[in-house]
């Protein structure tokens, strides 16, 4: 399994705001990119001069990743006009977040991180010949595979969350922008990058030990956090809030029914949540059963 959480963005690509400047992957930034990147939403808002307006959509598109975790948030779904080589599709980091990789591979791409891992860049170079080098579109006219270039694709950007950002936070301004060869914005909007909550553990009770009625649990959990123990039926065993040093603990107000069972934990945090993995118990006893008269069931408790 890859260790980046992977989020599909669907929808059209979107951003305003940063001019894309080709580069070499993880290069710096120049004075002109700088200065593009500032001027960028003053020039887009103007449109090209003699030319039809740039298509202005608000689109966004979401991905969650935990505190100091990275995690894959993959760009697709373009089906405007056919765009030629030199068309760029560019995600700009959200606060508290950076790009770390641009890990999609095909020849007629070219991928970049800006220098900081402010920005993360595709560029379509060409469609690849037989000979595997790219070859140019047209400038004069997209060339024949060029209105493929975006489309039916997805393109992934590996961002890096802080690990002091905060669960259940968005982060704000994370942007997308697809831009012509020419530096047209064809396609734009925002997209939101919430902070996941890191999975509880739930280490107490011991799994394959037997249990008296009411066994303490116990675990480690974000600080802060709301720390909700359920059985396999989903009915809450005992609750708590997780210590500043993370852990906490917990004890059964009801005694559980003897025989096996599930326990998991579950942490709630600012509006997230997470679950640990279930581990099977077995708690001391033999059910009690309680009939009716007739032979039939009433209910199940615990012998004294």
């Amino acid at each position: 399994m890859s260790r980046y959480a992977r989020t599909s963005v669907l929808g059209s690509l979107a951003v305003a705001g940063v001019l894309v400047m080709s580069g070499t992957a993880y290069g710096g930034e120049d004075a002109v990119g700088l200065l593009g990147r500032r001027l960028g939403p003053v020039v887009d808002s103007l449109g090209p001069v003699g030319g039809p307006r740039p298509v202005d959509r608000d689109l966004w598109a979401s991905a969650t990743i935990e505190p100091g975790r990275e995690g894959i948030v993959e760009v697709g779904g373009y089906d405007g006009v056919a765009l030629k080589a030199g068309s760029t599709l560019t995600l700009t980091a959200p606060a508290r977040t950076r790009v770390t990789g641009v890990p999609y591979a095909a020849g007629a791409y070219r991928a970049s991180v800006a220098l900081g891992g402010g920005s993360g860049t595709y560029t379509f170079v060409g469609t690849p010949s037989s000979a595997g080098e790219p070859v140019p579109g047209s400038a004069a006219e997209p060339d024949a595979a060029g209105g493929e270039a975006w489309k039916g694709r997805t393109f992934p950007f590996v961002l890096s969350v802080r690990p002091d950002a905060e669960p259940g936070t968005r982060l704000p301004d994370c942007t997308l922008v697809l831009r012509d060869a020419e530096g047209v914005v064809r396609e734009r909007g925002t997209c939101t990058v919430t902070v996941g909550l890191p999975a509880p553990t739930l280490s107490r009770p011991h799994s394959g030990v037997p249990l008296s009625a009411s066994p303490q649990a116990a675990g480690t959990a974000y600080p802060g956090a709301q720390v909700t123990v359920r059985d396999a039926g989903e009915n809450e065993v005992c609750a708590t809030t997780a210590a500043p040093d993370g852990t906490w603990s917990c004890v059964p107000g009801l005694a559980l029914t003897p025989g096996p069972g599930r326990l998991q934990a579950t942490a709630t945090l600012n509006g997230v949540s997470a679950t640990s993995e279930q581990i099977n118990i077995t708690v001391a006893g033999r059910p009690h059963t309680v009939s009716d008269g007739e032979g039939d069931p009433l209910q199940r408790r615990p012998r004294r």
